[in-house]
């Protein structure tokens, strides 16, 4: 492994003479891929560093207890170099095994997320509210952008369902494992005699795709306008500026009628489409992939349960992994780290047992 990682180095250094040739600046793509890739090995290289550091500390002392002839204060010194650098080697070792784990393209992309109300009627549609709140918060505490993409409210002020984009490098990497079912249990508002009522949403977490990646024929694209309508389906505008978009091939239907204008509309509309049909691609290829080689957390079946809010308890539960939090208000604050390092743990650990069973 440390060899391959050392090929590896050598590629990094070949990249940072490229990246400081003159010239390469003026070449935008050619920069771009260049620079990309030099990112992408930067913390690989800088484990190898670190590696290297406690290998060479681990062999001075190694040496100097094997020749003896120290004082007993001495040898003590020495010895507890040795172990630390003994226990920093295993540790480096183990964290290159995981920064050389294969890595998901789509990791450093944006993401569009789409939040539907499931079971439950009205209160999934407020729950579906308090998930939207929970992700945008998160976002907002990582310095991310956001944009409703498309909504459909309620008059209570929940959601039907609410497609948004969260724009920030990596938001990919943090957010694909939230595609599933998500229950909640709590006691509604309207509900006078205390029950607890179980509700479900469902989320999407959808790559941000762009035109290079995904060409979509105009041909295939059947495009109506309407009047756009608010909560309750009263008509909130008079011109018609909602769009709707239909691809004809695979017969999926984005709308979009947030905007006033009927050009902003349809420019949100794609953006959905294209992410839409480039998750379905994605599909289609992880089901070429033999189940056995599937990873146990993945990026979530859509009909999967994979998490329940418990308010009376104030408890959240990811059933993926057998993880439980007694901070459910703080999580849907947006404090959604520890969460979601639990999963990318989870994750990593499946994968490093695949490739050691391979």
């Amino acid at each position: 492994m440390i060899e391959k990682v050392k090929l590896m180095e050598h590629r990094y250094n070949e990249l940072s003479n490229k990246l400081s040739e003159p010239g390469v600046a003026d070449n935008q793509k050619l920069f771009t891929e260049l620079m990309k890739e030099f990112k992408n090995l930067t913390p690989i290289i800088e484990k190898l560093k670190e590696y290297e550091a406690a290998e060479k500390s681990f062999g001075e002392a190694k040496e100097l207890l094997e020749a003896g002839g120290m004082d007993k204060e001495f040898k003590e010194m020495v010895q507890l170099e040795f172990e630390q650098s003994k226990q920093q080697l295993e540790q480096f070792h183990e964290e290159l095994k995981i920064l050389l784990l294969p890595k998901d393209p789509n990791d450093d992309k944006s993401v569009i997320i789409e939040i539907r109300g499931g079971a439950g009627g009205e209160e999934a549609a407020l729950f579906a509210n308090s998930l939207y709140r929970m992700y945008t918060m998160y976002g907002e505490s990582k310095g991310w952008k956001q944009e409703v993409l498309s909504a459909h409210p309620t008059e209570l002020g929940g959601y039907k369902e609410i497609s948004f984009s969260i724009d920030g490098e990596g938001a990919y990497s943090r957010l694909k494992y939230e595609s599933g079912v998500h229950r909640v249990q709590r006691v509604p508002e309207t509900e006078s005699q205390g029950r607890i009522h179980t509700s479900t949403v469902t989320v999407a977490v959808l790559a941000e795709a762009d035109e290079v990646e995904l060409e979509i024929n105009p041909t295939d694209l059947k495009i109506d306008v309407f009047r756009a309508s608010g909560a309750g389906g009263q008509h909130i505008n008079k011109t018609e500026s909602a769009v709707r978009i239909t691809h004809i091939p695979t017969g999926v239907v984005v709308e979009c009628q947030d905007e006033r204008s009927q050009f902003k509309n349809k420019d949100k509309a794609m953006k959905i489409l294209r992410s839409r049909l480039y998750d379905m691609l994605l599909e289609e290829q992880n089901d070429k992939i033999a189940s056995e080689r599937r990873t146990q957390v993945g990026t979530g079946d859509r009909s999967e349960r994979i998490r329940t809010y418990n308010y009376p308890q104030g408890r959240l539960t990811d059933h993926r992994i057998n993880f439980t939090l007694y901070r459910l208000e703080d999580v849907l604050n947006g404090n959604l780290e520890e969460v979601l390092d639990a999963l990318a743990t989870a994750d990593q650990a499946a994968k490093l047992a695949m490739q050691q069973n391979q």
